[in-house]
């Protein structure tokens, strides 16, 4: 990590640069033209991609679709330690994202004039799991637990298959588990074009919510125009600790390091008021560094990770919000004083107690969060992200009696005299009628 001492203000930006994106133009005509492929071919292209990227014999199988069978065995294969925990973590989730209900709520913004809003859930969603050397499927629950809690009538799972055609069973566990049936056997940015378009095997959607890499980011970014929402834009994982004299370096450094090893452009970033502190952490984590299975990953994005010595708290928080980020943990002493001056930032974590894993994972907020500085105007993934809200309104005779003229005036202001006649009409209608 690279130590800065006491940058001016103007110095700042640049310190809060993240790596380049390397969205190359290559990669978005690359994903272009899988959707095209996809488009045109639908089942054979998901099933040349898998054999291609994937290394699976997908046609082997004789379906690209995980059968009830598969899902059923899929438990068995899941340690019983394993199954436990993930059971605790689902009902963590579960119970945070319950408190989201929104409750429907009548208005009467005049005598007579009724208005509510009324949450609906989305009708189709695609949720895209990675998997790999890492198959998320931590992921599956933040996003299965809410589409599930909001109702959304049809949920289309789509992750990739591993050599011998199958799906990892913990991926399998999971859905089973949040019950969850319509899984499709494709990843990549042609799991998004099938999401987004439909093929035989894989209903299209109307929003696709799920992490992955750039090629993933470039097809959901794509996906947008063929009238598919998403759930945020999205980009390499980050947090920013801010320790203070009190903070344990050991704790500091093992959470820097739980960032840096999601994948070689993460980035972390340490704020702190001491010296001695900012100085052991970085011993620390090259201490830890070298015990950890993906260090060669994580040591790649410490190459871009910074280490910045500021003048006290207030400054550290300035830096925080000027920077957005994914993840903020407040290792100081009143964490929860200084978490009163957050404005920009995914999700926090108060105190050398609460590290940024228990929200990957187990303490029930969602790790779906906005990256790359966008926590300055998105939120995270919550219960809300699979609702549309639709407003109604009713008007008894005395409401049209109350609005009707104030309609009429502003109507005849703006030019729009339609507007104003819909109204007048429905007035003299009601006097004719000696309503």
């Amino acid at each position: 990590m690279k130590l800065i001492q006491y940058p001016s203000r103007p110095e700042w930006a640049a310190l809060q640069q993240r790596a380049a994106q390397q969205q190359a133009q290559d990669v978005e005509q690359r994903v272009q033209q899988i959707f095209e492929d996809v488009r045109q071919r639908g089942d054979d292209a998901l099933v040349d991609y898998a054999r291609q990227f994937d290394r699976a014999d997908l046609a082997a199988a004789g379906s690209l679709r995980v059968s009830s069978e598969e899902l059923t065995a899929a438990a068995a294969q899941v340690p019983a330690e394993l199954q436990t925990a993930i059971r605790q973590a689902h009902a963590n989730i579960l119970r945070f994202h319950q408190a989201q209900i929104p409750q429907e709520e009548l208005v009467e913004t005049m005598p007579g004039v009724s208005c509510w809003r009324r949450a609906v859930p989305v009708q189709r969603v695609g949720l895209y799991i990675p998997g790999g050397t890492a198959p998320l499927f931590s992921t599956l629950l933040m996003l299965g637990v809410p589409a599930k809690l909001a109702g959304c009538p049809e949920i289309v799972l789509c992750t990739p298959p591993q050599t011998d055609g199958s799906v990892n069973p913990i991926i399998l566990f999971t859905a089973q588990l949040l019950g969850i049936t319509t899984i499709v056997k494709a990843g990549g940015a042609q799991a998004v074009a099938a999401l987004s378009g439909g093929t035989e095997s894989v209903p299209a959607v109307d929003k696709i919510f799920g992490p992955g890499n750039r090629y993933v980011t470039a097809a959901k970014q794509l996906a947008t125009r063929y009238g598919v929402a998403i759930d945020m834009p999205a980009g390499p994982s980050e947090v920013l600790v801010m320790a203070d004299a009190t903070a344990n370096p050991a704790f500091v450094a093992a959470d820097l390091l739980s960032q840096a090893e999601h994948g070689p452009d993460s980035q972390v970033i340490l704020l702190s008021d001491s010296l001695t502190i900012l100085e052991q952490t970085k011993a620390e984590v090259e201490r830890q560094l070298r015990e950890l299975p993906r260090a060669e990953v994580a040591a790649q994005a410490l190459t871009e990770s910074r280490a910045i010595l500021l003048r006290d708290a207030q400054q550290m928080l300035a830096f925080s919000n000027e920077y957005a980020p994914e993840h903020l943990i407040l290792a100081v002493q009143n964490p929860e004083q200084l978490a009163e001056g957050v404005t920009n930032a995914g999700s926090v974590f108060l105190g050398h107690l609460t590290p940024e894993a228990v929200g990957d994972y187990a303490s029930g907020t969602n790790h779906t969060l906005p990256t790359n500085g966008y926590a300055r105007n998105y939120s995270g993934v919550s219960l809300d992200s699979f609702f549309k809200k639709i407003t109604f309104q009713r008007l008894t005779r005395e409401g049209l009696l109350n609005v009707g003229p104030v309609v009429e005036v502003m109507a005849e202001a703006e030019g729009l005299r339609a507007h104003a006649r819909a109204v007048t009409l429905r007035l003299e209608s009601l006097a004719e009628n000696g309503e």
